[in-house]
């Protein structure tokens, strides 16, 4: 049975957001406080988190940013802050999904389904079809390893959160092709989301803050003004 770790100090939501979770077939721990989270993380063995922005005594931002330091696991977003700098900012700092308050609970559990899923496939080494990706991918001084989920840079070993790592691989595996940032949003992310535009864009720029020599003037990741991106081998 897959665990879910519920950080949200508002009880009445982390309440519904469990029986929901649990109804679905999902373990769930809740945390009401910023600082027990990443200890439980640690400690659980959890399958992917619902964090909320606003914790007492840490932040979720904060929060975000230590679990993708040193923890790989999906990281669902759950906050009653829409702006879209807090978007931004959340993506920014390696979150994979973001939810607003007021929510429907059956498309919480689908988002959480959806991110299971695939993160489960991309551990798995597989993709849509069921087909074993290319273990070893190679551009320029990127290695991209499908089969143990590492990316090398020249002799550096580079932390991807699952998204960016996922696509870097599409990419990759794709080289030389424009893709829109639409095409980019269906083949990674596969779902409705608030702000698809601002999550292809962020991850990139994510990404080339990692690969690229200069992340000013990309020469792997180029942007095709009015049309996409394309990864130049």
């Amino acid at each position: 049975m897959e665990k879910i770790l519920i950080a949200e100090d508002d009880r009445k939501i982390a309440e519904l957001e469990r029986d929901y979770l649990e109804s679905s077939g999902y373990k769930t721990t809740i945390i009401e406080n910023g600082v027990q989270v990443i200890p439980e993380l640690k400690r659980g063995e959890y399958d992917l988190v619902l964090l909320d922005i606003m914790l007492p005594g840490c932040s979720g931002y904060d929060i975000c940013r230590a679990v993708r330091d040193e923890i790989d696991i999906p990281i669902l977003m759950v906050t009653a802050r829409a702006e879209g700098i807090d978007v931004i900012r959340g993506l920014g700092l390696g979150a994979d999904d973001y939810i607003t308050k007021p929510f429907d609970p059956s498309q919480l559990v689908a988002r959480v389904r959806s991110h299971l899923k695939r993160y489960e496939r991309l551990t798995g080494g597989k993709n849509k079809g069921g087909r074993e990706e290319k273990e070893r991918i190679q551009i320029r001084d990127i290695v991209v390893e499908s089969r143990t989920w590492r990316v090398w840079k020249g002799e550096k070993e580079l932390k991807l959160p699952n998204r960016e790592f996922e696509l870097l691989r599409f990419l990759a595996g794709n080289p030389n092709i424009v893709f829109s940032k639409e095409e980019l949003f269906e083949k990674i992310w596969g779902f409705d989301y608030i702000s698809d535009a601002a999550t292809v864009s962020v991850h990139i720029n994510r990404l080339r803050e990692k690969i690229e020599d200069d992340p000013r003037n990309p020469q792997i990741i180029e942007t095709v003004w009015g049309a996409g991106y394309r990864l130049n081998n």
